[in-house]
């Protein structure tokens, strides 16, 4: 038994863990073309008292238009620093799913917004999507340095929810037999 294999699996679990979808959608992402998954990211602060840190951004899907067994692996953008990520997108994917020629892209920008608790910044963003009824932007939280980790858990669980009509929509339009 490779112990070493298991202490990875259980550090990444944790840090899985610690990130956290607060508001979701719910909606399934396109079984064809792009789907826009908007979301507000607040991560924590390094140090206690200190501004924790707000972006608004959007995950692009592009699904292929023409599938193909076997395809190129799936491509992320923007998620983490060059290189940063690769180890842990790469374990992920390898115990998940396969996902065939996705193009998986992140735009992210800084919020003007100021407050030293996570719990306040979540509190304001559901009261203005409330009052917005705007239900398709997600919230997500981090502790400091996790943020592309909480993307990529939000971008990955709507994948793996969205499958199963994405399965039966192939089978309707007759790319796929029982």
């Amino acid at each position: 038994m490779n112990f070493h294999d298991f202490e990875q699996e259980h550090h990444f679990r944790a840090l899985w863990e610690s990130v956290n979808i607060v508001r979701s959608i719910p909606y399934s992402l396109f079984t064809f073309g792009t789907t826009d998954l908007q979301y507000y990211l607040v991560i924590d602060s390094k140090e206690a008292n200190q501004p924790v840190n707000l972006s608004r951004g959007n995950v692009k899907i592009t699904r292929p238009l023409i599938m193909t067994p076997y395809n190129a692996a799936p491509e992320f953008r923007n998620f983490f620093e060059q290189g940063e990520g690769d180890g842990m997108i790469n374990f992920l994917i390898s115990r998940t799913a396969a996902f065939s020629n996705l193009r998986i892209e992140n735009e992210s920008l800084k919020s003007d917004w100021v407050s030293d608790s996570v719990e306040e910044v979540v509190a304001k963003l559901e009261k203005q999507l409330d009052a917005e009824d705007e239900d398709r932007v997600a919230i997500l939280t981090a502790p400091h340095n996790l943020g592309p980790l909480a993307v990529l858990k939000y971008t990955t669980e709507r994948m793996v929810q969205s499958a199963p009509g994405n399965i039966q929509e192939l089978r309707e339009k007759g790319f796929l037999r029982d």
